[in-house]
């Protein structure tokens, strides 16, 4: 894999820093050569121009600007070869020439740290550093003629221009944009999970208008389904109960789509707060209505502790409501599936922890009509008693019969 990102082309702008940086080496070595002949007298120790001293100073900076095109892609080789490149310049040619490979070991020291995980650099680094640090001690002890000890401080004071401050630069830098990804990956996460968020919560909408829909629908369209029966046998024996049947459908009808309509009504903003929510006081009414559409008897009845207490006291308005859509639910599937049958609803309020409402109706006298399979009634009742922590229990009852338990636990229950 290093091997492959050698081989690619560098950046352009990598190429352009190269360039500048041998443009940089080259007018430095032109200005070193001006100095030494300048009127004030410093004398500099830099090769004659045109010279092949000259020209093998020149060699070096171009070697270098390669080397720094290819920083990105090669940090470790091209590191190790512009160290090597001045050292080797410093025993070959001592003297000032060795400022002008500086500017290059500067900017390959801040584009291999920049570009590659640093872990991986340490060796090669203070490899370069050992052999720069070498070969400017051999060139001040030289060409200078300073003190040992005083070389080897100018030594590592270059060293430390060299190679310790593009490393500090190159490290914040990286540091900022490691940050500046990670907060942009963070924020990335937090949108997937606003997404999922919002998936399953409307999800969850969609099963509870379903669940809403169904149940409602379901109680009414039973109703409908049986008296339309009836109608048809009717309409030639008897006219006036044909008629009166086709009434009965007319206003089941009318229920259905005024309640249709209220569920359609949650969807809007304006619709919330005009709605009726059903509760244990709206069974009374759910009983009668059913009872009016079914032949069989439908009977209601509420056992309590005191004639004066609140019907389901400490029992919250979503529990109530989803007791409402369980008894619905369970008359509609008694006009479905047991036709002609009597259905008992009761409403047991003279338990202390909770409150037992329970559906029972008698085996069918007649037999029901083929399209009565099976559909997502139960399901419902079971989501809706999780929902408020419920428990709900059904089947057949000893004389043929079905049954259909929810019990509610009060709030301040455990």
């Amino acid at each position: 894999m290093a091997a492959a990102d050698a081989l690619r082309a560098p950046r352009a702008m990598d190429l352009v820093i190269a360039v500048i940086c041998g443009a940089g080496g080259i007018g430095l070595l032109l200005l070193l050569q001006g100095l030494d002949a300048d009127v004030t007298g410093v004398v500099v120790a830099v090769p004659v121009t045109g010279t092949s001293a000259w020209w093998l100073v020149v060699a070096t900076i171009l070697v270098q600007c390669v080397c720094v095109a290819w920083a990105r892609h090669a940090p470790k080789t091209t590191l190790l070869f512009v160290a090597v490149a001045a050292f080797l310049l410093a025993l070959t040619i001592p003297g000032a020439v060795l400022e002008v490979t500086a500017l290059a070991i500067v900017v390959v020291v801040f584009l291999a740290f920049l570009s590659a995980p640093s872990h991986g650099l340490w060796w090669t680094f203070a490899t370069a550093a050992v052999l720069s640090l070498v070969g400017s001690f051999v060139n001040a002890m030289t060409i200078e003629g300073v003190e040992p000890l005083l070389a080897v401080g100018e030594s590592f004071v270059q060293i430390g221009g060299q190679f310790g401050f593009p490393l500090l630069l190159a490290t914040v830098l990286r540091a900022r944009r490691e940050s500046r990804d990670a907060h942009r990956r963070e924020l990335r996460a937090l949108t997937r999970e606003r997404d999922a968020l919002v998936d399953a919560t409307v999800a969850h909408e969609r099963t509870a208008m379903a669940r809403e829909l169904h149940d409602i629908a379901a109680h009414h369209m039973s109703g409908i389904a049986l008296m339309a029966s009836a109608v048809e046998r009717q309409v030639t024996t008897d006219p006036d109960a044909a008629r009166a049947a086709a009434s009965a459908i007319r206003a089941e009808s009318t229920a259905v789509l005024q309640n249709l309509r209220r569920v359609v009504g949650l969807l809007r903003e304006d619709g919330a707060g005009q709605r009726s929510v059903e509760n244990f006081a709206s069974v009374a009414d759910l009983v009668e209505t059913a009872a009016g559409s079914r032949t069989a008897e439908v009977r209601l009845s509420i056992l309590r502790s005191d004639e004066d207490q609140t019907l389901g006291e400490r029992v919250g308005p979503l529990a109530q409501l989803a007791a409402y859509r369980t008894i619905q639910e369970a008359l509609a599937n008694a006009s479905m599936h047991a036709p002609g049958a009597a259905c008992v609803v009761e409403i047991d309020d003279t338990r202390v922890a909770d409150v037992r409402v329970l559906v029972r109706n008698a085996p069918a006298t007649s037999t029901p009509s083929a399209s009565s399979n099976g559909g997502f009634g139960l399901v419902g009742m079971r989501e809706r008693a999780e929902l408020i922590g419920a428990e709900l229990s059904y089947g057949r009852t000893p004389q043929g019969g079905w049954e259909v338990q929810l019990i509610i636990p009060r709030e301040g229950t455990s």
